[in-house]
């Protein structure tokens, strides 16, 4: 498409709808029409740069059909489109009407444009591109390391243990009788399409109860440390092992992406560590590095004679590790970067804009957290640590 702008993709547009075979084109708004065009402009830009090199990361592959097997749509509304919000409540979008809206908060300031998403569950949600103001939390003299794993998700260099709650796992019987129904009906058939739509709406059921519940753990992981540190793992390296239902299961990409822009939004900082570092074989009372450390070794004794746990051990030297790199950067940054929230975090808390003063994560039944709060909602922005962080004496 080149470098032609909106003018170029409008004459496009309307050279298209003169053609008989495509008069359907006049059904929707031209604006529907003009995004479409400007996504599939973007996708080739990053294609050539990323045969060129310029862009960095994984090989982009060039845009292609969407497969006619994924029910997902999407629809973008930017601020010419003349789309707004009535007083009833409800959103006009052009050339559709008055659309009934059950919001899950309100509007900070006007919108500069709306997407309209329906899932593969037949649900439809509507997400707003909105300014908002910096308020960033309080500082906290606390600071945390995080080791994740999948026998617990989540282990503190404090020595509190979150347990993998493995939704997937627990929604597998019903998962598999929604697949059974599904593979005895017939292609093409009304009963199949209902039978999709049970199993989609199961899927997205453990899609939902994973979000929310990483929604929580982050937040208040964000709330209560002035920093945190994690490893940076090769999740999609891991995922291609035998173990990559569990992987999947367990969430850790979307976790920590989480935490990071809750870092940017809160005035937090998350610091990666190398996903080489040692942090399992090395001794944090006497920085010594065992040879081999196998899987099912959960707790191992060093040549100092201080006994570890092998978890609580790799989260403690995450958080010594964390700190030293910190230190290095000579505080040149307090977060990492601008990182924008992900489309799904739309509606998966509802009234977040009321402000609240905590949030309750349960292992086991017990709040690890020692608060049954619900969850802060103190808005973005980022701040500085009055004093620099120092490594934490070594505890057995």
């Amino acid at each position: 498409m080149g470098d032609e702008g909106p003018a170029h993709r409008s004459r496009i547009i309307t050279q298209a709808k003169q053609m008989p075979e495509r008069t359907w084109l006049g059904e929707v708004s031209v604006v529907i029409l003009q995004q479409a065009l400007a996504d599939l402009n973007t996708a080739y830009r990053n294609f050539f740069a990323s045969l060129s090199g310029k862009r960095r990361g994984r090989k982009v592959a060039p845009p292609r059909f969407r497969s006619r097997k994924d029910s997902r749509q999407a629809i973008r509304f930017t601020k010419n489109a003349r789309f707004a919000v009535t007083a009833g409540g409800k959103l006009r979008l052009p050339k559709i009407g008055d659309v009934p809206v059950r919001w899950s908060r309100p509007l900070p300031s006007e919108p500069s444009s709306v997407t309209v998403v329906k899932d593969a569950a037949d649900r439809y949600f509507v997400s707003f591109v909105v300014e908002t103001n910096d308020e960033p939390l309080p500082e906290s003299a606390s600071e945390v390391g995080v080791d994740l794993g999948l026998t617990h998700f989540a282990v503190l260099s404090d020595g509190r243990k979150i347990d993998n709650p493995r939704f997937l796992r627990r929604a597998a019987k019903k998962l598999r009788r929604a697949q059974r129904a599904l593979s005895r009906t017939k292609k093409g058939s009304a009963n199949r399409a209902k039978a999709k739509q049970v199993v989609a709406k199961a899927h997205a059921r453990v899609a939902d109860t994973r979000r929310d519940w990483a929604h929580k753990l982050s937040t208040a992981l964000i709330r209560d440390n002035q920093a945190v540190y994690v490893e940076d793992l090769a999740v999609s390296g891991l995922a291609r092992t035998k173990l990559a239902t569990s992987i999947h299961d367990a969430g850790w990409s979307q976790f920590v992406a989480m935490l990071e822009y809750k870092a940017v939004r809160y005035g937090r900082y998350v610091g990666k560590i190398d996903r080489w570092f040692p942090s399992s074989r090395l001794c944090s009372a006497c920085d010594t590095i065992a040879d081999k450390m196998p899987l099912n070794l959960r707790s191992w004794r060093c040549g100092c004679g201080v006994t570890h746990d092998r978890d609580i051990n790799a989260a403690i030297n995450i958080l010594a590790a964390g700190q030293a790199e910190r230190l290095n950067d000579c505080g040149a940054r307090v977060g990492p970067g601008v990182v924008p929230a992900p489309r799904e975090e739309a509606g998966t808390r509802r009234e977040q804009h009321a402000r609240q003063t905590g949030i309750s994560v349960l292992q086991g039944g017990v709040d690890v957290n020692g608060s049954g709060s619900p969850p802060t909602a103190a808005g973005p922005g980022r701040t500085r640590s009055a004093t620099p962080p120092s490594r934490p004496p070594w505890t057995s």
